[in-house]
């Protein structure tokens, strides 16, 4: 049970279920209930069979493709950067039509629920505390994520029209932050 929160908390904070919601609110804007409820559980079974095939056999690819941990942060931080810059200079998301068929599994839940920092976390994870607690800590942390989004339309309520675009521009503004500190931690672990 240790190993578990030991797992958790850090999964927790890669996960930014919290974080993540601006955007989500932002993607789904003018979806009904009922496909936004299809959705969150394209969402969650996406999330959560990545991150458990990650979890098994994640570190054996990479070692077969050759691919370090930093490679992956590198990558990861420009896919980040160029989601969040996006997000930033675009006025009006309605410009192209969303696809609410596979929003659920991209982009939310590879990669807003599960994406790099998440993947990044569960090979450390998995080093650190083994298979069984990492795959649990992160099945939870998905779990938590969608019972989040499941209550987006209240949140987004109180938070008004206006109040939600700020906190879409402000976590945008974030995640441009995260991805360039992910670059430059990518590239000084590799340096060194």
């Amino acid at each position: 049970m240790h190993g578990f929160w030991l797992c958790f908390v850090p999964l927790f904070v890669a996960v930014d279920a919290v974080g993540v919601l601006p955007m989500f609110l932002g993607l789904t804007e003018g979806i009904e209930r009922a496909r936004l409820r299809n959705i969150i559980w394209q969402s969650l079974v996406t999330g959560t069979l990545v991150a458990v095939v990650f979890v098994m056999i994640g570190k054996a690819v990479f070692q077969l493709l050759g691919i370090t941990p930093s490679d992956f942060m590198i990558a990861g931080g420009i896919l980040l950067f160029a989601i969040s810059l996006r997000d930033l200079l675009v006025v009006e998301k309605h410009s192209e039509p969303i696809d609410p068929e596979s929003l659920g599994a991209v982009p939310v839940g590879v990669p807003l629920i599960v994406g790099p920092a998440v993947l990044t976390t569960i090979l450390i994870l998995v080093d650190q505390h083994g298979i069984f607690p990492t795959m649990a800590a992160a099945v939870v942390n998905i779990l938590l994520a969608g019972i989040v989004f499941w209550f987006a339309g209240a949140i987004a309520s109180r938070l008004g029209k206006a109040g939600t675009k700020a906190i879409s521009k402000l976590a945008s503004l974030l995640l441009a932050a995260i991805a360039v500190m992910m670059v430059r931690k990518g590239l000084l672990t590799y340096l060194h």
